[in-house]
Parts: C-alpha cells; structure tokens; sequence
C-alpha cells in the first residue's frame, strides 16, 4: 500500500512539475491565458490568482476529475464486459477496477492529510 502511495504522490509531482514547464513556457511564449480557454476562466479558479503556474484549487481540481474519469471508464468497461463486449476482455476490466480504486485510496489520503493539516492549523495557539 505504501508502494502505490509514493507512486501516486511521485504522479502528482511529476504532472504539478509539467504543468510548472507548461506555464513557464505560455509566460514566455507570451500566450494569453484565454487562447487556451476561450470560454474565459476554468471553472472554479480563483480570479484573483495572477497568470503563473496552476494554483493548488487548480491542481486540485484536476486531480479529482482525473479520478472520476478513471472512475468512469472503469464503470463502462465493467458494464461492457458484463454485456458481453468482446473488447472488453477481464484482463482490462481488472487493471482499470484496481487502478480505479488506487486512486480513490490515494484522494481519501490526500483529504484525510488536508483535514488533519487544518485541524493542526486550528489548534495552534495565537
């Protein structure tokens, strides 16, 4: 369990390093942040943050839907094996239900150390 801990933490700061690289290199590319997004903000960014790197609401943010999509796609490739899809072989259906649930395991970390993070926060003396 701990393996698959460091793995999804060393994920983690491998993509929050990438998505670093990718803001650097926009700030010096001079690429404004609406010609990624021309719908303007993405939803749930803090408008007061300046153009740098992704904010950790962002990094967060991401991360949740990356383990809802992993999530889904577990859920449909279960649903297709059992409707008897023939490119829904076992074989897949299982890497996708236990990486699925490694990252669920790895969310409930992260919010249990961000809880208990601002519980420390709280009790500190003024």
């Amino acid at each position: 369990m701990t393996d698959a801990i460091s793995s999804i933490l060393s994920q983690i700061r491998a993509h929050q390093t990438q998505a670093a690289r990718m803001g650097d290199a926009a700030a010096g590319n001079a690429i404004s942040p609406n010609a990624l997004n021309p719908g303007g903000a993405l939803p749930g960014a803090d408008k007061t943050q300046g153009t740098g790197a992704a904010g950790f609401s962002e990094t967060l943010s991401s991360a949740l839907d990356s383990v809802s999509r992993t999530q889904q796609k577990s859920g449909e490739l279960q649903q297709a094996f059992e409707l008897g899809d023939p490119r829904a072989d076992l074989a897949r259906v299982m890497v996708a239900m236990q990486e699925s649930q490694v990252a669920f395991r790895a969310t409930v970390e992260v919010r249990n150390r961000l809880v208990q993070a601002y519980q420390d926060v709280m009790n500190m003396p003024i």
